[in-house]
């Protein structure tokens, strides 16, 4: 069976708060220390499996929430508490955090199921691909870090309505709000969060580029060379990896601050590149993720963040990019990707400077 261990870990009594930046390179380190670890060893040679996980820090700690697959709860709290621990133990800036709780939060009926599980005919089978088959049909999804409470949700709110008209080249009518009822796609303060969610998101996006580079100038030479985990190099096309150089990178991180300072502005113009659309999705989808943080990504919300991801990206044709050749060999070159849509579009000078010799030299 399947359980989802909740374990809160918290700074050292006297530690300064996390900052932002703090906060991203923490789950940085946590995320490496968990991708490390597949399964753990329990009672009598028991194996116990970590399937999956979920991470998520505040200012005076993380969150994790665990699934563990195991005969029965007991050992489901007792993997997940060891795995916590090992992290922590061997991840040195880590070393000093506490575990303050471990634990599983069932309703009655799974409570039951625990139970009978333990020593009945419902214990999970012994093949591994059954047990992921099993995990596969009844895995939770999109469950919610923790429940935020009213004050948390409302203050968000405003945080968030409050900075929709930062971004001054999409007013409410970019995320479907309009005064006239029969075009109206949501409501005015649908769209507002939304646009205030793309502008929370700006500061997620370039955090989690600076992170990679960081982990990719200390694992590389490239991301195909390296186990180590990455936020946004990891959600790109894989069969480039190879391609995904310390140099690429920077150009990445270069592009983004440039297009999303564009955002800001009165004048957007269009996308300039494949980068940029590719990292237009990846700021709707962190905006969306701040947003469901927060008990705010309602169906209109999310509604209107695919109307401005639809009219900002209209002509976006990146997606091939996902699909694997035939012989698992990458057509074309990460540098095109760089490469302006036409004469009326440009891209950052570092961004666009097709210096191959100068990828070596980042190793």
């Amino acid at each position: 069976m399947t359980y989802a261990v909740t374990v809160d870990v918290e700074l050292p009594e006297g530690a300064t708060e996390l900052d932002v930046l703090q906060r991203e390179g923490v789950i940085f380190l946590l995320r490496k220390g968990l991708d490390s670890i597949a399964a753990i060893e329990g009672p009598d040679g028991m194996e116990v499996d970590l399937v999956d996980d979920i991470i998520a820090v505040h200012p005076k700690g993380a969150l994790l929430k665990l699934y563990v697959d195991a005969p029965a709860l007991e050992f489901a709290e007792d993997a997940a508490r060891e795995v916590v621990a090992e992290v922590l133990e061997r991840t040195e800036p880590l070393a000093d955090w506490e575990i303050t709780r471990c634990g599983v939060d069932l309703a009655p009926e799974l409570l039951q199921e625990s139970l009978d599980a333990a020593d009945g005919p419902d214990a999970p089978p012994a093949d591994p691909a059954e047990r992921a088959r099993r995990h596969a049909e009844a895995r939770p999804t999109g469950e919610p870090v923790r429940r935020r409470d009213d004050a948390e949700v409302d203050g968000m709110r405003r945080r968030l309505r409050s900075l929709a008209p930062t971004l001054q080249a999409f007013p409410p009518a970019s995320f479907g709000y309009a005064d006239d009822e029969e075009k109206r796609i949501v409501s005015r303060e649908a769209a507002e969060i939304a646009a205030g969610a793309v502008v929370h998101a700006v500061d997620l996006l370039v955090d989690e580029l600076f992170t990679d580079l960081a982990g990719l100038e200390e694992e590389g030479p490239t991301v195909a060379d390296t186990d180590a985990p990455f936020m946004i190099l990891d959600e790109l096309p894989p069969q480039f990896a190879q391609q995904y150089t310390v140099l690429f990178a920077r150009r990445l991180t270069v592009t983004a601050v440039t297009m999303t300072g564009r955002l800001m502005r009165p004048h957007f113009g269009r996308l300039s590149c494949v980068a940029e659309e590719l990292l237009l999705k990846f700021l709707v989808g962190q905006a969306e993720a701040a947003a469901d943080l927060y008990d705010l990504l309602s169906e209109e919300v999310e509604t209107a963040l695919q109307v401005f991801a639809d009219r900002l990206g209209e002509d976006m044709d990146h997606d091939w990019l996902y699909v694997p050749a035939a012989d698992g060999e990458a057509k074309g070159t990460v540098q095109d990707w760089f490469i302006p849509f036409g004469d009326e579009r440009s891209v950052h000078p570092y961004a666009a400077n097709d210096d191959s010799d100068g990828d070596d030299e980042e190793v």
